[in-house]
Parts: C-alpha cells; structure tokens; sequence
C-alpha cells in the first residue's frame, strides 16, 4: 500500500484531523509499528506498506463501518510513519510564507507519460550547412576546408578589435566610403578641381570592376558555348 501527499511545506508540524479538545487517552498514537518496516520516497511523499491487507474474506464478513474503520487505520497508519520520517530526516527552514522543507532527491525512476520524441529529419539548409561548415557546423570534419576558405576573406580591424570582411557585404573594402574626412593627396586634389567628387570615387570604381568582371564572365560563357558547338 502507497500512502502520498503533496504539499511540501508544512505551517504545522501536528498530524492533520486531530482534536485537540480531546483528552490525551483520545488521541491517536503517533508512533507506528509493523512486522516489516515501511520504504520511502520522499521526494515523491510516498510511503510503501509491504504488510498485507486483511483478506477480501475477512473484510467482506465485518460490517460496513468496521470495514472502513480498518482501511483507513491502515492509511493512517501510512500517513502518520511518512510524517515521522519527513520531520526526522528532512531540514525545515523558516520563510516568509512558513516552513519550508527540503525533500531529497527521487530514489524511484518513474516511467515517462509519453514516449521520447523522435528526432527530427534535418532540412536543406541544415544539410547545406552541414556539407559547407556554415553556423553551428564550422570547423566539423565536414566543413573544415570552407572554413579555411572563409577565414582567408577576414582581416583584423584594430579599431573594432574584430575580424571582419576583406570584400562583400560589410566589408573592409567599403570603410572609407563611408568616412566623412578624406585625405587628399596630389592627384586627388587635382581631380576635385576638375569637377570630379573623391568621397565617392572608392563607390564608383569598385562599381565599375564589378561591371567589367560580370563582362568578362558574359564573354567566357559566349566562348565556351561557341566552343562546344564547334
């Protein structure tokens, strides 16, 4: 028989449903004995009674009241040794809001209520990244040469004091385009007298390398086609 409770912290330290009107003779024992010894979890607040129970023979001959009584002293008698033991072995400290007790840790392993998830099927993108060692993958046995790759694209910035991108999206290429001091040398200032805007000559030529690139891939392609069909 399993006796359990569930509030772990204890205002009264008094066994619950005892008139304290009554005269002492009244009262219930608060010790408990019984041939085989109860086991406990009380971190669930269970108390195990392996001591059987009356036979159902010998419940069924006793009368409706006398065969209640003798279930609930047997629940009682659980209830009462679980109380002995939780303020026997069990430290209680004083909060705000009352006694507060500290249960240890679970000693019975309950089985789950559902079973355990089945991990889901990675995604392209996860698949992707896995292959290339982007994100969470860089730098696995998989990755690690195009994490090489991408670590040859970074240069230290001393100002930040990171590493960022030598070209590309936010890139170190891009900095002065954006500084509101230019330095001007010779050349430069000759430009400004000829009407032509240095701030944003660094735009305008990377601009324009990336237009010539894009024709000499255009003109490769039209190359290799003629070739192929030749």
């Amino acid at each position: 028989m399993t006796t359990s409770t569930t509030d772990t912290t204890m205002a009264d330290a008094s066994v619950p449903s005892v008139d304290i009107s009554s005269s002492n003779s009244d009262r219930l024992p608060t010790t408990v004995e019984k041939p085989t010894p109860y086991t406990y979890d009380l971190a669930y607040l269970t108390a195990t009674d392996p001591n059987p129970l009356p036979s159902t023979s010998a419940l069924l001959s006793q009368s409706y009241t006398a065969r209640n009584t003798s279930l609930q002293s047997v629940a009682r008698d659980g209830a009462q040794t679980l109380l002995n033991t939780l303020l026997t072995t069990c430290s209680i400290t004083s909060t705000p809001d009352g006694l507060l007790m500290t249960l240890p840790p679970p000693v019975t392993q309950l089985p789950r209520w559902k079973p355990l998830p089945k991990p889901k099927a990675p995604t392209k993108w996860e698949l992707f990244a896995r292959k290339k060692g982007i994100g969470k993958y860089a730098g696995n046995l998989h990755g690690g040469a195009a994490l090489e790759d991408r670590k040859k694209n970074l240069v230290y910035d001393e100002e930040t004091g990171e590493w960022v991108k030598k070209w590309g999206y936010k890139g170190r290429n891009k900095a002065a385009e954006n500084e509101w001091l230019v330095e001007l040398d010779d050349d430069k200032a000759a430009r400004e007298s000829e009407g032509k805007n240095v701030r944003t000559e660094g735009r305008r030529e990377r601009v324009e390398r990336m237009r010539r690139q894009d024709r000499r891939q255009r003109n490769n392609e039209r190359r290799n086609k003629k070739s192929k069909v030749g």
